[in-house]
């Protein structure tokens, strides 16, 4: 009787030892996990949603995009995500880049077209041309880009302040947190943006 008594027992130890077994390397894998998704969302991309209408149509308000400032350097067409000192509370803006240091722009004055080295802009990406009469901002144009930094303007030209404003203006590539790899929220968006 003692025999079995001792088997069951040897059995019964056993069987909680697989359990704890299994449930030890499930928590590791767990942390393994979570160390990649932290060290991937820290130092290779991050989560930023959009706040406003400025990128419409391109982008949405409360949209979630994927952004990576990994070996990257703006150029003219990216969308990027910048931070400036004193401008919108300093939250991160989303932009497009115009244009890079030791370009010219200009704005033409009666059909709202975007020039950069004197070659009009072709953008199907826009909502519509910018309102000459109210929203050609407080700079005169044409404006040169100094090196180093980027003009930067909103898809949706009409409501959007961005570098035709002195307040935001030409803005230090230093304060680009990254460019927009793509839109991860809503489900309905998901992609990359052009």
């Amino acid at each position: 009787m003692q025999n079995i008594d001792t088997a069951q027992t040897g059995e019964k130890k056993k069987g909680e030892g697989r359990f704890s077994s299994e449930l030890f390397s499930w928590g590791e894998s767990l942390m393994t996990v979570l160390i990649f998704f932290v060290i991937v969302f820290t130092f290779l991309v991050r989560l930023i949603g959009v706040d406003g209408s400025s990128m419409v149509p391109t982008l949405q308000d409360h949209n979630i995009m994927l952004v990576s400032n990994l070996n990257y350097t703006p150029a003219k067409g990216d969308i990027v995500v910048l931070r400036k000192e004193g401008f919108y509370g300093d939250q991160p803006i989303v932009k497009r880049v115009i244009a890079t240091g030791g370009d010219t722009v200009d704005i033409d004055p009666v059909t709202g077209d975007v020039l950069v080295n004197g070659v009009t802009l072709v953008e199907p990406y826009i909502a519509e041309k910018i309102n000459t009469l109210e929203r050609m901002g407080d700079l005169a144009y044409p404006q040169t880009v100094p090196e180093g930094s980027l003009f930067v303007m909103g898809d949706n030209r009409n409501y959007s302040t961005d570098s035709r404003w002195a307040s935001l203006g030409m803005v230090d590539e230093r304060y680009v947190l990254g460019h927009v790899l793509s839109v991860i929220y809503p489900l309905s968006n998901f992609g990359s943006v052009a």
